[in-house]
């Protein structure tokens, strides 16, 4: 348990840094967020951002980048303890004043190796790769 919990503080802290921390024990990694034609209404572009989560455990979140229609997000997202043919969940967002919009979601089941995918939202396209190291 004490070295779930400090695998779970690690992901946490690379997350939160959106930077790449250089674990021994990394099996998984979602990195190359990218998105194309994001559309809110006529009048506005979307201040998109994306959380992630691996199975019912949330990953994070990325940047907001403001006024972005084809945004790409910088950082990776880690993640340690892997169970095999989970699903790894991503949602789209957009920022607002008031509640946030869900621009779409984007699932798949895991499996080794390095995969990009690309995910039909209602209102444009989302980008992503992972890979999965499942000789661990």
């Amino acid at each position: 348990m004490a070295s779930l919990s400090l695998s779970l503080g690690l992901l946490v802290l690379c997350t939160l840094a959106l930077v790449h921390c250089d674990l021994d024990d990394v099996q998984f990694r979602v990195w190359g967020l990218s998105a194309s034609n994001l559309k809110v209404d006529l009048l506005s572009q979307p201040d998109p951002y994306v959380k992630v989560w691996y199975g019912p455990a949330f990953g994070g979140m990325s940047s907001i980048l403001k006024n972005q229609a084809n945004p790409t997000w910088p950082g990776e997202f880690n993640f340690v303890d892997i169970i095999h043919k989970s699903v790894l969940k991503l949602e789209v967002w957009d920022n607002n004043v008031g509640p946030d919009h869900r621009l779409g979601t984007c699932t798949t089941t895991i499996r080794p190796g390095t995969h990009t995918e690309t995910c039909h939202l209602k209102k444009g396209t989302f980008y992503y790769t992972y890979s999965y190291d499942y000789s661990h």
